[in-house]
Parts: C-alpha cells; structure tokens; sequence
C-alpha cells in the first residue's frame, strides 16, 4: 500500500468519524438532551437595542430594592384566582347552633345574631338529560266538511329525524373536536349514567352534522383566503382503509388567515395524498397573497412561479441549525445567536405602528440577514462540511431560501415564522393520537369543517359548545345570502 493510499484511506476514515460523532451527539440529544431551541448570550453579546427595549412599565411590572440593584418582578394576577360566571347558581347550606347553644352561658339570656361566616366552595353535579317531548295537538273538520286533519307543523331540526336535540348534538363535537374525546369514550361515559348509544351511531351523527355545516365552512374558507395573509402547514392522518383492512396515510392541510399578529380564522382541508396538486390547487387563488410555510418543495415550486409571496419559516431555520450543532459548534452558536436577535427585534417591531414596524425590520433585521447570507456562503464554498452531514444540510437549506429570505420585511403584516400555522396544527396533532384514524374520506371532509369552526371559535375566545348549539338551530332557517353573519367572528357580535 502506497503512502498516498494510505493518506486517502486516512482522511476518508477521519470524516466518517466525524461524520458518525455528529449522528451520536443528535441521537443523544433527542433521547436525553433538551428540546428547547433557546440560546442566551452573555451579557456582553446582545444587540444594542436603543429605544427598542420591549419592557416598559405598568401596573403589572414591579420593581423590588434588591441590595446594590433593582430587579424587576412580573405578576401573574390570574396564577392563583378561581373565577366563577355571574350566573352560577348557588345552593346555600346553613350551619347554625342547637337552640340550647343559642343561649349565653353567663347571662342566661339569648344569644343576638350578628352576621355570617360565608365560605364558598366549587361543587358539581353530573351531567343532567332530559327527553325533550314535542306535543302538537290534532284536529279534525266537523261534520258534514271534507275530511281533514290539522296539525301545527313540527319545528326545523338541524338533523331530520335524528333523536338528539341540537344542544346534545353540540355537546358531542365540542368532546371530540375541542377536547379529544374519541366517540367510544363518549358512548361508554354516556353508558355510566344509563343513557345506551352506540359509537356507530354517535358516528353517524357527527358526519352528517359536519356535511350540514358544509356551506357556513365554504363562505370560512373564502374569507380566509382572502385575507391574502396566510399561514400553511399539513400533518399526515391515519384513514381507515375497509376495503383492504388497512390504514392508509391521508393528510390534514391547515390554513390561517388575516394581517394581525396572531389570525384567529382557521380552516382544515382533508386531502388524501401530499403531492403538489394539492398545494396549487389550496392556493390557486391566492394571487397577490403573502404565504408563510416550511421549505416543502410544493410552496416552494409555486413561489418560484411568483404566484405569491413566499416567506419562508424563520423557526425552521434555527432548527435545521440546531440539529447540525456536532457539525461545527462555534459556526452554528454564531448564527443561533444572530437569529435569536431577530426574533427579539421581531417582538418589539410587533408592539409598534406599521410604519415603525417596517423601519425596525429595515434598519435592524436586514443587515443580519445580510450579515448571515455572507456567513452561510463562505461556509459552504470552503468544502469542509461533510456531505451527508445535518450542518451540511442546514447550510444547504439557508442557502436553497436566500431568494426569499426578507419578503417578510416588505410587509407589515408578515411575520418571521409560520408558528401561526403550527399552534393551529398543535390541536389535530392532539387529536389523532386520541382517536387514532378516521373512518373513510367523507369523514375526513366532516372533520375538517367541525375542525374549522371550532377551533376558530377557540381562537376568538368563543365557546364552542354555546356557538355550535345556536348555528345549528339558526342554519336551516337562515337566509342563504346572509350565512357570513354565522361565522364565529360575526356571531359574537349578533
């Protein structure tokens, strides 16, 4: 063997070991390591930040003398409170002494009331049913008239024929959908207190309510993609599959909408496969719209097309960059911290005006993008980067999005990350690994417009059960062209 063999077979075992170190030290970190992706500086290595200090003083900061400083505490008012709603009803209990104890035993005489000790406590009775029986008299013509019956018309039911009443039928999507309460949960709670329903039938309830609530779903779906600021995710879903016993990986798209900081319209759309046709054909109308995503090829095919805005998610960035730490620590830390900056810029730019808003990201977010594009690129062009390495890939990542980098910038309403996306993706995650998969395609449909309404609702600080149970006896009588007055948003205010 040649020396010059000798030094290849060297160097080639050298980066393998690199190579398998920085796979050990991923591993470890996510069997043992912390998830969090937080990076703190020291002291000496925070931005100057000027007049932008994010914390200002109000009734809910305190300052506390600390010998030789002063240091800042922040109450949580709401931390130790139990609140209750005004109109709780409240079952008095009272304890008073024996008529013999009413007598005082120095005088002899009787004791003078003089007030109460009141002491309340929170307490609950189980679900209460009732049968809500619906008596319509008969009448019939007298004699010598044609034969007739008359009969006053039985109200409009949300379900024809069905034996739940509206507020039963709330009362189940809200378990499901809000609170991850799979339906055969559901029929075994409701088996405790004497009531027998099968889950196939509580099944076939919540379809049928999800396709009733289909068209008040569709006018949803056109106001959030005209918002023209939106935040995409999807997330796979397990479908069952009965013709070959099977379960078949169907996926979830999520979408939010709306230009403040945090859009509370949501829509889930129910897709049986990931491929790009359905990107394009979510967003198909989507012209002149600002989109927030992950680097998957769909979004990025179609912003290559210039159909819309793209802004890459700032948060996957870092991540990509925290997996491949092993890769080069001090380069990584390096641009974990200057992305940390802007990120803390980003929550002082969104307590500001939109003018103030676009000059903060102007004057101090794009010259550290700038400042890491350079970085990034004179990383990689020095060739020492293993190449199936995760520091490799995060470089290849950053550089792939360098294009699209400061869309953000340009408009007020942008955000750095897609995290709108992924808290809306956060409940369906939830969800899934409650009720595991969903029974075909048109139950997927259904879930998504169950989905899209409550968990808008949850965002609009609306409860769901009480907004559920209203729509659904207002919608059949409902004029068809005033349906938008039923949206969540709107229903708060009727």
């Amino acid at each position: 063997m040649t020396l010059e063999s000798v030094l290849e077979t060297n160097e080639s075992l050298q980066k393998e070991i690199k190579y398998l170190k920085e796979q050990l030290a991923w591993f470890k970190r996510q069997l043992f390591g912390k998830k969090s992706e937080k990076i703190i500086p020291s002291s000496s290595e925070q931005p100057t930040l000027f007049d932008l200090t994010p914390f200002s003083k109000s009734e809910d900061v305190e300052e506390k003398q600390i010998q030789g400083h002063t240091r800042r505490s922040f109450k949580n008012k709401d931390s130790s409170k139990i609140t209750f709603p005004e109109n709780i009803p409240v079952k008095r209990t009272i304890i008073d002494l024996k008529d013999h104890e009413k007598i005082c035993p120095l005088t002899n005489k009787p004791l003078v009331k003089i007030g109460e000790e009141v002491s309340q406590k929170l307490a609950m009775i189980s679900a209460s049913f009732y049968i809500k029986e619906i008596v319509r008299p008969k009448y019939a013509a007298p004699k010598g008239a044609e034969e007739a019956i008359f009969i006053a018309p039985l109200p409009e039911s949300f379900l024809t024929r069905c034996k739940a009443d509206e507020s039963f039928l709330a009362d189940i999507l809200v378990k499901k959908f809000a609170d991850h309460l799979p339906l055969y949960r559901q029929s075994e709670i409701l088996g405790r207190q004497g009531i027998k329903i099968s889950r196939q039938i509580l099944s076939q309830w919540t379809l049928k309510c999800g396709l009733a609530l289909k068209p008040l779903y569709e006018i949803l779906v056109q106001k959030v993609l005209n918002s023209k600021n939106l935040f995409i995710d999807e997330v796979p879903i397990d479908m069952l599959d009965p013709g070959k016993g099977k379960v078949h990986q169907a996926y979830m798209w999520v979408i939010v909408g709306g230009e403040n900081e945090n859009p509370a319209h949501r829509i889930y759309n129910f897709r049986m496969d990931r491929t790009h046709k359905n990107a394009a054909e979510l967003l198909k109308n989507c012209n002149d719209s600002v989109v927030h995503s992950d680097k998957y090829g769909a979004y990025e095919a179609l912003a290559n097309k210039k159909l819309f805005t793209w802004c890459p998610c700032w948060a996957h960035i870092r991540r990509k960059f925290f997996d491949g730490i092993a890769g080069d620590p001090n380069f990584v830390n390096m641009v974990l911290r200057k992305i940390k900056y802007l990120f803390m810029f980003e929550r002082i730019a969104w307590n500001r005006s939109e003018e103030e808003r676009l000059r903060i990201r102007k004057e101090k977010e794009i010259p550290i993008i700038d400042e890491l594009i350079i970085l990034v690129k004179n990383r990689l062009y020095q060739g020492t980067a293993l190449p199936q390495s995760k520091f490799k890939e995060a470089l290849g990542y950053f550089l792939g999005l360098i294009p699209y980098l400061k869309n953000y910038t340009e408009h007020s309403y942008a955000r750095l990350d897609n995290n709108v996306a992924e808290r809306a993706v956060r409940p369906l995650v939830i969800g899934r690994k409650n009720w595991l998969f969903l029974g075909n395609e048109e139950g997927g449909e259904a879930a998504a417009i169950i989905l899209s309404l409550v968990q808008t609702c949850r965002a609009l600080n609306i409860n769901p059960y009480e907004y559920l149970e209203d729509v659904m006896r207002r919608i059949m009588s409902h004029s068809s062209q005033k349906l938008e007055e039923l949206l969540p948003g709107n229903w708060a205010k009727i």
